[in-house]
């Protein structure tokens, strides 16, 4: 019963994630979704700046404690390590949904691509964005990476492999090539508002922040096998070598 109940709590957040980002992809984009990073009640600009920078100290919060070894540590003494990152994806995905329902547009325009077919290959820039970090997170196991693995493992009573590094495909461009998914899906935007600048200043510093955290931890645990890959490696330009 246990197993079963930790094998539907893990699908069920995967699930909601999954909603959760397909939405956010049009969310950002403006498209296919009825409310966007442009759309909504105006309100004063003070306090959509407020609101907005809460938003994502959240979002940024959650990530950043909740993916530290000491914090997952102390989480498995309360539940099982099979849905551990299952916990971590839900309230990812929760963050993640207070943005797209509280979020406050500032509709003023930045820049604007009057060209119809020039906005449209802008858009299509984006949508390739979302679609290099979904293929990153398949090269690395989507599944793990989402917490679908530990909760069948744990489902059919078998052992979760050992963790071991590996650099498939992107990762021998980019060290971080889910980042720079993000990264393009974010800045490439045909109509640019205050409001959606902000959103992707943000977030883009927020990933600088999280390559070093992450890299923190790969180290700890990978040693000089993940320095000598991030001295051969650039971190988000492709081929970027360093003098």
């Amino acid at each position: 019963m246990g197993r079963t109940l930790s094998f539907l709590y893990g699908l069920a957040s995967y699930l909601l994630f999954l909603a959760a980002f397909t939405y956010a992809i049009g969310f950002v984009s403006g498209v296919a979704v009825p409310k966007t990073i442009d759309t909504g009640p105006v309100v004063p600009l003070t306090e959509a700046i407020v609101v907005n920078l809460l938003l994502l100290t959240v979002f940024a919060v959650q990530h950043s404690v909740m993916a530290r070894k000491p914090f997952k540590r102390w989480l498995t003494k309360f539940i099982p390590a099979s849905i551990e990152r299952s916990t971590y994806v839900l309230f990812a995905t929760l963050a993640l949904i207070m943005i797209l329902v509280h979020w406050r547009p500032i509709p003023t325009v930045v820049w604007q691509i009057a060209d119809p077919t020039l906005a449209m290959v802008v858009l299509g820039v984006s949508f390739f964005g979302w679609s290099l970090l979904l293929l990153a997170t398949f090269l690395i196991n989507h599944f793990e990476l989402f917490g679908l693995h530990q909760v069948t493992a744990s489902f059919f009573s078998r052992k979760m492999p050992d963790p071991h590094f590996k650099t498939p495909v992107l990762y021998k461009m980019v060290r971080h090539p889910i980042y720079l998914g993000f990264i393009i899906a974010f800045w490439a935007a045909p109509t640019m508002t205050v409001g959606h600048l902000l959103f992707a200043a943000v977030t883009t510093a927020y990933i600088f922040v999280g390559i070093w955290l992450e890299e923190r931890d790969l180290i700890a645990e990978f040693g000089d096998e993940y320095r000598q890959y991030r001295d051969r490696v650039a971190a988000l330009i492709p081929f970027w070598r360093k003098a």
